[in-house]
Protein backbone atom coordinates (compact mmCIF):
# COMPACT_ATOMS: atom_id res chain seq x y z
CA UNK A 1 0.00 0.00 0.00
CA UNK A 2 1.05 3.49 -0.93
CA UNK A 3 1.81 6.05 1.93
CA UNK A 4 1.18 9.36 1.49
CA UNK A 5 1.80 12.56 4.33
CA UNK A 6 -0.37 15.38 3.63
CA UNK A 7 0.65 18.98 5.68
CA UNK A 8 -1.40 21.44 5.95
CA UNK A 9 -2.57 23.98 8.48
CA UNK A 10 -6.31 23.83 7.13
CA UNK A 11 -8.08 21.34 8.54
CA UNK A 12 -10.67 21.61 5.80
CA UNK A 13 -7.80 21.05 3.02
CA UNK A 14 -6.33 18.50 4.97
CA UNK A 15 -9.45 16.20 5.28
CA UNK A 16 -10.44 16.45 2.00
CA UNK A 17 -7.02 15.79 0.59
CA UNK A 18 -7.03 12.81 3.49
CA UNK A 19 -9.80 11.40 1.92
CA UNK A 20 -9.42 11.36 -1.52
CA UNK A 21 -5.99 9.77 -0.98
CA UNK A 22 -7.69 6.85 1.60
CA UNK A 23 -10.20 6.26 -0.98
CA UNK A 24 -7.42 5.84 -3.92
CA UNK A 25 -5.97 3.09 -1.58
CA UNK A 26 -3.27 5.29 0.20
CA UNK A 27 -2.46 5.08 3.60
CA UNK A 28 -2.04 8.41 4.73
CA UNK A 29 -0.34 10.28 7.47
CA UNK A 30 -1.44 13.68 8.51
CA UNK A 31 0.32 16.97 9.65
CA UNK A 32 -1.22 20.61 10.71
CA UNK A 33 2.97 22.36 10.62
CA UNK A 34 6.07 22.01 8.98
CA UNK A 35 7.55 20.35 11.82
CA UNK A 36 5.39 17.57 12.78
CA UNK A 37 5.59 17.12 8.77
CA UNK A 38 9.64 16.44 8.47
CA UNK A 39 9.15 13.92 11.86
CA UNK A 40 6.56 11.55 10.09
CA UNK A 41 8.87 11.62 6.95
CA UNK A 42 11.55 11.08 8.84
CA UNK A 43 9.75 8.01 10.79
CA UNK A 44 7.37 6.87 8.34
CA UNK A 45 8.92 7.14 4.51
CA UNK A 46 5.79 8.24 2.96
CA UNK A 47 5.84 7.64 -1.35
CA UNK A 48 5.01 11.21 -1.33
CA UNK A 49 4.64 14.62 0.16
CA UNK A 50 1.49 16.55 -0.35
CA UNK A 51 2.62 20.01 1.36
CA UNK A 52 1.03 23.53 1.76
CA UNK A 53 3.39 26.12 0.87
CA UNK A 54 2.23 28.51 3.86
CA UNK A 55 2.31 27.05 7.52
CA UNK A 56 2.14 28.42 10.66
CA UNK A 57 5.89 27.51 11.63
CA UNK A 58 7.95 27.63 8.39
CA UNK A 59 7.74 27.89 4.39
CA UNK A 60 6.70 24.51 3.22
CA UNK A 61 9.84 24.92 0.94
CA UNK A 62 11.64 25.42 4.15
CA UNK A 63 10.55 22.16 4.87
CA UNK A 64 11.12 20.56 1.59
CA UNK A 65 14.68 21.74 1.83
CA UNK A 66 15.08 20.36 5.26
CA UNK A 67 13.83 16.77 4.21
CA UNK A 68 15.87 17.17 0.72
CA UNK A 69 19.22 17.38 2.90
CA UNK A 70 17.90 14.22 5.01
CA UNK A 71 19.24 10.94 3.51
CA UNK A 72 16.20 9.25 4.49
CA UNK A 73 13.65 11.87 2.92
CA UNK A 74 16.23 13.22 0.18
CA UNK A 75 14.61 11.26 -2.42
CA UNK A 76 10.93 11.08 -1.57
CA UNK A 77 8.37 13.39 -4.16
CA UNK A 78 7.19 16.58 -2.49
CA UNK A 79 3.66 18.21 -4.12
CA UNK A 80 2.91 21.72 -3.08
CA UNK A 81 -0.60 22.24 -2.96
CA UNK A 82 -1.49 25.91 -2.70
CA UNK A 83 -3.75 28.69 -3.21
CA UNK A 84 -0.32 30.67 -3.97
CA UNK A 85 0.48 30.35 -7.45
CA UNK A 86 2.21 33.80 -7.89
CA UNK A 87 5.64 33.61 -9.89
CA UNK A 88 7.65 34.02 -6.54
CA UNK A 89 6.11 30.69 -5.20
CA UNK A 90 7.31 28.81 -8.70
CA UNK A 91 10.50 30.48 -7.87
CA UNK A 92 10.88 29.57 -4.45
CA UNK A 93 10.36 26.05 -5.11
CA UNK A 94 11.53 25.26 -8.24
CA UNK A 95 14.61 24.61 -7.20
CA UNK A 96 13.17 21.81 -4.77
CA UNK A 97 14.68 18.33 -6.61
CA UNK A 98 11.38 16.18 -7.47
CA UNK A 99 8.91 18.38 -6.66
CA UNK A 100 5.72 19.36 -8.23
CA UNK A 101 2.66 21.64 -7.91
CA UNK A 102 -1.08 21.56 -7.27
CA UNK A 103 -2.94 24.59 -7.46
CA UNK A 104 -6.26 24.91 -4.78
CA UNK A 105 -8.70 24.88 -5.08
CA UNK A 106 -8.00 21.17 -6.05
CA UNK A 107 -10.03 19.14 -8.49
CA UNK A 108 -11.31 16.44 -6.58
CA UNK A 109 -11.89 14.46 -9.43
CA UNK A 110 -8.34 13.59 -10.91
CA UNK A 111 -6.39 14.48 -7.31
CA UNK A 112 -5.38 11.46 -6.50
CA UNK A 113 -4.43 10.50 -10.07
CA UNK A 114 -2.29 14.03 -10.31
CA UNK A 115 -0.27 12.67 -7.00
CA UNK A 116 0.09 9.13 -8.52
CA UNK A 117 2.22 10.86 -11.23
CA UNK A 118 4.60 12.10 -8.71
CA UNK A 119 5.56 8.44 -7.51
CA UNK A 120 8.03 6.84 -9.17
Amino acid sequence: MKKALVVDDNVNNLTLEKDLLEIAGYQVFVAEDASSGIAIAVKNKPDVILMDVRLPDMRGSEAAMILRRDKGTSTIPIVFVTASVLAENKEEIKNISNSGFIGKPINTRTFAKEISQFIK
